[in-house]
């Protein structure tokens, strides 16, 4: 089935990372350095205006805010007692760090760029990272093509991820100690994946920039629905609303070296869909 989406909050730089929480749709307007959220009526406010480029988000199981800032390379714990840096993947990733999925017990999964995307570097291997509550980090996977989006599983069992210059969706098992194990390809991909969402049959929502599109997958590859958004690309999406079935995009026109100097124009666009929301984030 092919959808159309319609636009709900214009005036963005560059929305990422969308996560449906506490009745509203939570976002990092990246290259604004802010961090927003959306009610289904479209109003918007902004939570964090100093978040210094952020990137994924999440919440702690103390309901606590957790954010990535790409650049600095730090895991941000935003709560009642203030803001502090939880962890810094400095002397572990060079570049910058990126998408994030929280599990149940406030442990962080995030993904690293491997080498210089936006300056046109030639590629190099990434790794997702675990961050333990109390701020310790490790290496979770090697040798990813890119990691980006993530979900966890409702049972909390299976992390799948997506590799942007593999055009995959990878699924680990997570083991009780956080550590990713059974590595297996869940989805080979006609595109480039970026954000990802997950449904309650299993299905995956995943955004793909280059063709301005959003397309469902089910384990194996198949291709069941479609969301088009002409002329803008689509790097983000998240199910949520009231009963879990508006899909909402990320989206924004800009070309890559115009993106690299943080120049793009965001929109958030929304569009209903039959299957509800399921899993982390």
């Amino acid at each position: 089935m092919i959808l159309t989406a319609a636009t709900l909050v214009d005036g963005l730089v560059f929305p990422e990372c969308p996560r449906w929480h506490d009745g509203a749709l939570w976002f990092a307007d990246v290259h604004a350095h802010a961090i927003a959220r959306v009610r289904e009526d479209g109003s918007t406010e902004r939570v964090v205006l100093d978040a210094r480029q952020p990137a994924g988000l999440g919440w702690a199981p103390d309901g606590a805010l957790l954010y990535v800032r790409m650049v600095e390379r730090t895991l941000v714990r935003r709560g009642v007692d203030g803001e502090r840096i939880v962890a810094d993947l400095t002397a572990s990733e060079r570049v910058q760090i990126n998408d994030m999925v929280v599990d149940a017990r406030g442990r962080a999964y995030l993904g690293g760029f491997g080498f210089d995307i936006n300056r046109g570097d030639p590629f190099e291997p990434a790794s997702v990272y675990v961050v333990e509550p109390d701020g310790s980090a490790r290496v979770a996977a090697a040798d990813m093509q890119f990691p980006n989006g993530m979900v966890i599983t409702p049972d909390g069992r299976t992390l799948i991820v997506a590799e942007t210059v593999g055009r995959r969706l990878t699924a680990f098992d997570i083991a009780p100690d956080a550590s990713l194990t059974n590595r297996r390809i869940w989805a080979e991909l006609p595109t480039f994946p970026d954000g990802i969402c997950l449904d309650a049959k299993g299905a995956v929502w995943v955004a793909a920039p280059v063709t301005g599109e959003c397309l469902r997958v089910r384990a194996g590859g198949e291709i069941t629905d479609k969301v088009t958004v002409p002329g803008k690309g689509v790097y983000a999406c998240m199910l949520g609303g009231h009963d879990g079935r508006t899909l909402y995009l990320c989206v924004a026109k800009t070309s890559g070296p115009e993106l690299a100097r943080g120049m793009s124009t965001g929109w958030i666009e929304h569009v209903r869909v039959d299957v509800p929301h399921a899993g982390l984030p």
